[in-house]
């Protein structure tokens, strides 16, 4: 690669980015020998007219204004398009990382040629980028929203109920199984709202609105630490704009 590309290079979970540029600049860009040949580099897309590469480093190499930058700063930073574009280059980094080894028979694996897969070739497995998709069900009563709260999340967050689609379920299965197991309520009309790539690690955010049903809020204690009703003009403290479940959130409000 001798012709100028641009670079995402990650070192202990951390971005090689530049400080004090524009958000459009935010990466470095060069050919290959301006830093040192990353080894395995994946193709992972064009920014700004020029084709984008991503590799994992031993050490980030001395760039002027260099930083080394955790991945949800980018959101801060440059904005939600340059961070899907570094969270779809950590997921890459991540699934080449992870399956250097064939799963079958346990044979080295190499990058197929044309399309993003890993191939073994003693027995010809391949093995694709993962994605597991999850619901987000923000629940409504009137006006007031069902929120709650994971003991991950940071001191007086509360979100919109969410959970991993499980094999054979549809969407609209895994929300209302969601929602029944997190807080023993049922919902109905189910809608649509939007998606998000959340490379936090390889996940597929699909939100919807969902209308209460009945039941009594009963959380479990193994997910949820605490789940309540809140009127719409007194919400409590929400997560970051960086998430899709904020958007959702700021959609139902007036």
């Amino acid at each position: 690669m001798d012709q100028t590309c641009y670079w995402i290079l990650r070192c202990e979970q951390r971005l090689l980015t530049i400080a004090d540029s524009t958000p459009e600049r935010i990466f470095p860009s060069g050919p290959a020998a301006a830093f040192g040949h990353p080894e395995n580099a994946l193709h992972v897309g064009q920014w700004q007219g020029q084709a984008c590469y991503a590799a994992d480093v031993e050490q980030l190499p001395a760039v002027p204004g260099g930083e080394a930058t955790p991945l949800r700063a980018i959101y801060q930073l440059a904005g939600a398009e340059t961070f899907a574009l570094a969270g779809r280059a950590v997921q890459l980094l991540d699934w080449q990382a992870q399956h250097r080894f064939c799963g079958r028979c346990g044979a080295p694996t190499t990058i197929k040629n044309g399309e993003m897969a890993i191939q073994c070739p003693v027995c010809g497995l391949l093995a694709y980028p993962r994605i597991s998709p999850a619901v987000m069900v923000l629940v409504r009563d009137s006006d007031r929203l069902l929120l709650a709260r994971s003991p991950h999340f940071k001191p007086g967050v509360f979100s919109a109920l969410a959970g991993f689609v499980e094999p054979g379920e549809t969407l609209a299965q895994c929300a209302a199984r969601e929602v029944r197991e997190e807080v023993g309520i049922a919902i109905a009309n189910l809608r649509y709202f939007d998606s998000q790539p959340w490379p936090f690690p390889n996940s597929l955010m699909v939100a919807f609105f969902a209308d209460y049903a009945g039941g009594t809020i009963t959380p479990d204690p193994n997910e949820i630490e605490a789940a309540d009703w809140f009127p719409l003009d007194a919400l409590p403290t929400l997560p970051e704009p960086i998430s899709i479940a904020r958007r959702l959130i700021d959609a139902a409000r007036p």
